[in-house]
């Protein structure tokens, strides 16, 4: 590569093809042979570049034609030079060009990647704080909710708390009565009978008054949802009102085997735990109804447990199982697999949110056409 302040030699400047083609242009020119040389020798003159000689030349007739012929290949060398620098400064400019090119390139390459990814990371930031935005939303929509329920709820449990009281209390006080004229009317077959049936009618409301006052104990229980009131739980007795309460809301022959180990009372929110409770006991029911009928009866066994990780309740039925493919959704907010307008998929989310409140989890397990288990665990929870 030629620059200005080179000392080129003859080779840099004429290829070995070049100088054999003018030695021959030269020859035919002045009607002998010439012959161009690395080195001076006898009878030779000097090529001269840059007032150096490079090259000398022989041949020619005499002395005079060779130094003219040497001051023209001389004249020549300097244009090739010439040319030479003018297409190197043309080729250095063009490779800085694109060297700058290339570094502009390079740099809104790099550039461009900066902004995609803190693109990608402004987009991740929106979509969490969009699901921070929903699931903010749905946990208002069912704090809404459970208000409003356990309003109506504490709403009616009062309302038919008073009237169960005197009603109980006068059907104990006809029982008396009865008693009574058992002593003072004529011992005749037809008064024996009406006494009877008197008694058995009695002590029939007497039960039908005890169950009401249980149901309405339990809506107590859950008038309370919205609160957060933290106090001492007694798992196993929020379980039973919990087991009242599904009872109630699927009818009486759901059957529900209790097997309830002694365990300690922890810290916690007794409102949240019997609507978790009641929540997996509701799914279990809906598992059940499912199952085709004939096959085999419906069944919901409830266990409680305690061991060194907490206290864990299981909640297992022999309903119609969960699809493999669902197993990773049950938990989803409004996920469901129940016809339209039968379910808002939110049972299982506040079951296992109230499990995470407490210091612990829902596991489960199922099979297809086989059934379900629900393992609730709970630590206790801390006060705020």
């Amino acid at each position: 590569m030629l620059k200005f302040d080179d000392d080129p030699n003859l080779s840099d400047l004429l290829s070995k093809e070049q100088l054999d083609r003018l030695e021959k242009t030269l020859g035919a020119l002045c009607g002998h042979p010439f012959k161009i040389l690395d080195h001076p020798r006898p009878h030779t003159s000097p090529i001269e570049f840059n007032l150096e000689a490079i090259a000398w030349l022989s041949g020619g007739d005499s002395q005079d034609i060779r130094t003219h012929a040497a001051e023209l290949v001389s004249f020549f060398l300097f244009f090739v030079a010439k040319y030479r620098l003018a297409a190197n400064m043309h080729h250095d400019v063009t490779h800085a060009s694109y060297a700058e090119l290339q570094r502009q390139n390079e740099a809104l390459t790099a550039s461009e990647a900066k902004y995609r990814q803190l693109s990608d990371q402004l987009q991740e930031q929106v979509e969490q704080q969009v699901a921070i935005i929903d699931k903010t939303r749905q946990k208002l929509y069912e704090t809404a909710r459970s208000r409003s329920v356990g309003h109506l709820a504490a709403g009616i449990a009062h309302e038919i708390n008073n009237p169960i009281g005197f009603i109980s209390s006068n059907l104990r006080a006809a029982g008396e009565y009865v008693s009574e004229l058992e002593g003072a009317l004529p011992e005749t077959r037809h008064n024996s009978e009406l006494l009877r049936d008197f008694k058995d009618l009695i002590a029939e409301s007497l039960n039908g008054t005890s169950r009401i006052a249980s149901i309405v104990s339990d809506l107590k229980t859950f008038s309370n949802i919205d609160q957060d009131n933290h106090s001492r739980c007694n798992i196993n007795a929020l379980l039973r009102s919990a087991i009242h309460m599904a009872q109630t809301a699927h009818g009486s022959e759901l059957n529900i085997q209790a097997q309830l180990d002694d365990v300690q009372d922890i810290p916690g929110y007794p409102a949240k735990l019997s609507q978790a409770f009641f929540n997996l006991l509701d799914n279990a029911a809906h598992a059940i109804k499912t199952t085709e009928s004939g096959l085999r009866e419906g069944q919901i066994l409830v266990k409680t447990k305690e061991d060194s990780l907490g206290i864990h309740v299981i909640v297992q039925d022999n309903g119609c199982g969960i699809p493999d493919a669902n197993l990773d959704q049950i938990f989803d907010a409004f996920f469901t697999t129940r016809p339209v307008g039968s379910g808002t998929g939110l049972g299982l989310t506040v079951a296992r949110d109230a499990a995470q409140a407490h210091g612990g989890e829902i596991i489960v397990e199922s099979k297809e056409h086989i059934g379900s288990r629900f393992t609730m665990t709970v630590s206790g929870a801390t006060g705020s």
